[in-house]
Parts: C-alpha cells; structure tokens; sequence
C-alpha cells in the first residue's frame, strides 16, 4: 500500500517517526513522506539525548539503540527530500499517519493543508494514524457534512495527558541543522496547548479519549476506532506502529476507490 507519512519540520520526536516508519516499511509498504516546508523532518534535540528525562514523567525517554537507528536514517537520507504537504494529493495514497513532537503544534495540527488530507482519508474510509500531539490535526479537522463537527466527534482516542505537559520553557532546538533547514529560533512556555482537553471537546460526549498518565513503554496506549488509530505519546510508537501494520493488513482501502 502506499501511505503518506506528516511530520513536522519544527522538531519532530525522533521515535514518533521512526517507530512507525520502520513497521511500516518492514511490512512491505511504500512510503512518502511530506513536511511543510518539504525539508528533512530534523529530531528535537531533546528527543536524540540518550540522558534525557521526561521533567513531568521523570523516566528516561529515549533508549541508545533506539538513537542509533535514527542515526542511521540520518545519515543514509532515508528521511531526505520529503514532498511539501501543500503538493500532497490523498487520492494518491491508501492510508495517512501523522506524527508527533513539540514543533506538530506550530506546523501541522492546525495547518489546513494537514486538515484537507485528513477530511479526504475520512471521506474515502482509508486509515488515518495519529500520533501524540498529532491528534490535534484530526481534532481541528471539520466535517461540512456534519455540522462542522471534529472527524473525530463521537469516536474514541487517545491524547497526551495534559498532566505530562511541558510547563518551563520549551526550546525548539533540532539536531543537525543546516543553513537552509535551521532550528526555529523560538521559546515557548510549555506546550503550545493542553492536548487533552482539546481532543475531549473534539469528541464530544458520545466518544471517549485515552489519557492515562500511568501509560508506559511497557503499558502503551493504542487505539483503533475505524477509520482511525491514534497513540498516546513516544511510549506508544511502537505499539502504533504495529497497530497500523495490522490494521492496514485487515482493512486495505484501494488509493482509487
């Protein structure tokens, strides 16, 4: 099948990548990656330090193996030359996932570009993933055949858990930075905003999100609710990655149905 894959160019988490790009190529999909500005989607730098703690979860984040791989991608280009998301036509492809990390709210949650993408996936029943901060893209997605409500209303999801949002600064650093793909010299407080509370509007009352701050690598949170499967966090990426690969083995959607 061939999917399209969304990350961000303003920091994407370096696993929330990586953990479904390697399931889905090793189930023999072919992938096409698209970021805004049509760049290499670069790790935050926090994201690809083996000693990084979580300040609200106060774990260790990224495992040195897992690095390593990211490593090897970087340096073999296998995330070079991704198309512009504006040039990205859904009609091209069987199914959409969408990733997270800190820079997915400047670049892709409320880029109307991501929101096109993801209304024509749901009007044709093909598999949308979402990772993490990414599920604020389905979020902020509008049905004009249905009131102008959230794709997702009504359905169930998971969601960062607002206890484990970011509250000091949060820089948007990025590793490997080029003169024309640099870091984004920008400082927020914290996240940009409260995933959470923002998705459970989105569902409204009829549906149900995932938030459960007690999730960990060795509990991930995954939820499948057709067309629909979003993963709560970093923890969860693999667990999401595996997810879709068997979701998309029951439920192929031809690109042109």
């Amino acid at each position: 099948m061939r999917i399209l894959v969304i990350a961000s160019n303003y920091g994407v988490w370096a696993e929330e990548l990586q953990g479904p790009w390697d399931a889905l190529k090793e189930a023999g999909h072919d992938l096409t990656l698209a970021t805004y500005l049509g760049k290499t989607p670069l790790p935050g730098v926090i994201s690809m330090d083996p000693q990084f703690v979580d300040p609200m979860q106060k774990v260790k984040m990224n495992p040195p193996e897992l690095l390593a791989r990211v490593n090897q991608i970087l340096d073999t280009g296998e995330w070079a030359d991704p198309i512009r998301t504006r040039d990205a036509d859904m009609g091209d492809y069987d199914a959409l996932v969408i990733v997270g990390g800190a820079g997915s709210a400047l670049d892709v949650a409320g880029n109307g570009l991501v929101h096109r993408l993801v209304l024509d996936a749901y009007r044709s029943g093909k598999t949308i993933g979402a990772l993490c901060y990414a599920v604020a893209a389905l979020a902020f997605t509008r049905d004009p055949d249905d009131g102008m409500r959230s794709v997702i209303h009504g359905r169930h999801v998971t969601a960062h858990p607002h206890a484990w949002d970011f509250v000091e600064d949060l820089e948007y650093d990025v590793v490997r930075a080029t003169p024309d793909n640099p870091r984004l010299q920008l400082k927020t407080s914290g996240f940009v905003f409260p995933l959470q509370y923002m998705v459970q509007d989105a569902v409204g009352p009829d549906g149900t999100v995932a938030s459960d701050p007690r999730t960990s690598r060795e509990h991930p949170s995954v939820v499948h609710d057709h067309p629909f499967v979003t993963g709560l966090s970093v923890e969860s990426a693999q667990a999401f990655g595996a997810k879709l690969v068997e979701v998309l083995a029951r439920n192929p959607v031809s690109a042109h149905a």
